[in-house]
């Protein structure tokens, strides 16, 4: 069965797309099976994989208002082991006309339920909002993910984020678990920047990953030409620093079932 991780944060331009794909992509290059959810309606993550929206009949937006099957949408990308669920403008409209469903929180739990055993890994990337569709994410995860940009405004939001996991957890899910908190953009010349890591630490402690992405132009470049930076540039820092996270995150989970030091680079 998979694990369920959803990329969370509804604060926009901190790296919750950026995230959700190159973390997807280090699992699936590491030989993990992992299925990408694009769950937000900017459909970011379903271009950011190389597909045109324009050529997408079916997106998850069949799957929640139109009852399509999970298989029926499912997407295969450039990377083995990487599949995709793609999104699409019309997910804007899934809140309204799911308003009235029975259980409307546990939509995309169910949908994912019946393709979960096919994978090692699902990451849902959220939209930047608290809306229903990412109270559907959590519902159906099993932790999140939280991209925190390393800038003054670094906090806020946060709190209102963690104050919805706790309610989701309190009484939709009781166990979903925070992952961990993901500093992002960061630029160590700047002393602003390790003062926010610091500070992020100082409060969260445990809570925040040792992984730090930093800011680099390969991971800007690499959605413009529709990959993952892993098969845009494996040299560069941003890949070094999503294959590191994803090792992270194995470790933490236990997961770790091959030689690790013959996947990451150094």
């Amino acid at each position: 069965m998979a694990r369920i991780i959803g990329i969370a944060n509804q604060k926009g331009g901190v790296g919750k797309t950026t995230t959700a794909i190159n973390l997807a992509a280090s699992l699936a290059i590491l030989e993990y099976k992992t299925l990408l959810v694009d769950a937000d309606p900017q459909a970011n993550s379903t271009t950011g994989v190389g597909f045109d929206l324009q050529n997408v009949t079916k997106n998850l937006y069949d799957c929640m208002v139109n009852e399509a099957e999970a298989k029926e949408v499912i997407l295969k990308t450039a990377i083995p082991h990487l599949d995709l669920i793609p999104s699409h403008i019309d997910l804007v409209g899934a809140e309204i006309e799911m308003i009235d469903y029975p259980n409307r929180e546990m939509v995309l739990q169910k949908i994912l339920e019946t393709i979960s055993d096919d994978y090692d890994f699902i990451i849902i990337d959220c939209s930047p909002s608290l809306g229903l569709i990412t109270v559907n994410a959590l519902t159906a995860a099993d932790s999140v993910v939280i991209p925190v940009q390393t800038e003054f405004f670094a906090l806020e939001g946060l709190g209102k984020l963690l104050n919805t996991v706790k309610i989701v957890q309190n009484r939709l899910n009781v166990d979903l678990k925070i992952e961990g908190i993901l500093m992002t953009m960061y630029d160590g010349r700047l002393r602003l920047c390790n003062q926010v890591v610091s500070e992020v630490r100082r409060h969260f402690e445990d809570m925040v990953f040792s992984s730090i992405i930093h800011r680099n132009t390969k991971l800007s470049e690499a959605p413009s030409v529709g990959k993952p930076v892993i098969l845009y540039d494996s040299d560069s820092k941003g890949a070094v620093n999503y294959l590191n996270l994803a090792k992270e995150i194995l470790q933490k989970n236990n997961l770790t079932k091959i030689n690790q030091e013959d996947k990451i680079l150094s």
